[in-house]
């Protein structure tokens, strides 16, 4: 009997978290439309905005200065893109992932009550000034995201869900968008998983992935950006271009230049690749004209078994 209550009980508190977390992340979506606010605490509100904004501004560099001059303002897959990024970044937490994330984080910290644990954390880092503490989360971050985005391209299954953002054919800002939604769970969870240890939570990156999309986008966009000496630490559209190139060198068949937000992880791990400018390269995979093109198709595709 004690087994079945305990578990009729545990029952209950997933459901209201998943209850809780679906009114939550409704109610952050109106207020952030509605009552967007720039006071301490309520900054996250910003964010459906600042998206916006940085779109348009970086939309309008792609305009005024062109990298590929021959490409159109609209270029292909703009739309697609568009509506990618509505759906990863709001919608998709709307229909279910703000849930499945809460229910991810209560049943890690439950594994761990199991043996007793009832505070993972390992390494305590409280104690350093803050900015130490910042320093220290940018470059855990960056380096485990670097991380997942070589093995979405070694391992096979999970190169099948980052297909979907390299079948873009025509670079652009709104590229960047153009993910499966299984990108979310694969990064949210690396993150979770090592940073939990650290005493760092997902709340803690809001100002990390600001600063992420803000760097996406350009690395993205159809504009010819000259970094200096910062292509060697900053991720740049000259060095990400060749990440999407249709044709893999001989030295790097799985990919290179994996980098996020820093580029410097891939000149540590010999992954940097900038043969020359590559403005005009083929950009995709092999047999890329066999992939659907639309959104449907490309959130099915992954799940398919694949034909001999």
């Amino acid at each position: 009997m004690s087994i079945f209550a305990l578990t009729k009980k545990q029952m209950e508190k997933y459901i209201e978290i998943i209850t809780n977390s679906f009114i939550g992340y409704y109610n952050y979506l109106v207020e952030s439309l509605l009552h967007p606010s720039f006071q301490e605490g309520k900054l996250y509100t910003l964010y459906f905005y600042f998206l916006i904004i940085l779109s348009l501004l970086v939309w309008s560099l792609e305009i005024i200065l062109p990298w590929r001059k021959k490409q159109p303002v609209f270029r292909k897959g703009f739309w697609q893109d568009a509506f990618y990024m509505f759906f990863n970044f709001f919608l998709f937490g709307l229909i279910g992932f703000a849930a499945i994330s809460e229910v991810g984080v209560n049943l890690w910290k439950d594994f761990f009550a199991l043996f007793g644990i009832e505070n993972m954390v390992a390494i305590k880092l409280d104690k350093l000034p803050i900015w130490i503490q910042f320093g220290i989360l940018f470059i855990l971050y960056d380096l485990i995201q670097w991380t997942v985005h070589v093995l979405l391209h070694r391992i096979p299954w999970m190169w099948k869900f980052h297909k979907v953002h390299h079948s873009v054919t025509e670079m652009g800002f709104a590229a960047h968008l153009r993910f499966h939604w299984m990108e979310s769970v694969f990064y949210k969870s690396a993150l979770f998983i090592i940073l939990s240890f650290i005493g760092f939570g997902l709340d803690d990156l809001f100002f990390m992935h600001i600063f992420n999309i803000t760097i996406g986008h350009l690395n993205h966009a159809n504009i010819n950006m000259d970094y200096g000496l910062l292509k060697y630490i900053l991720n740049n559209p000259r060095m990400h271009i060749w990440h999407h190139a249709k044709e893999m060198p001989r030295e790097h068949p799985y990919g290179m230049n994996f980098g996020i937000t820093l580029s410097i992880w891939d000149y540590l791990f010999g992954k940097a690749y900038i043969p020359n400018s590559g403005r005009d390269i083929d950009l995709g995979f092999e047999h890329i004209e066999d992939y659907p093109e639309t959104i449907g198709g490309q959130m099915i595709q992954p799940f398919k078994k694949e034909e001999n």
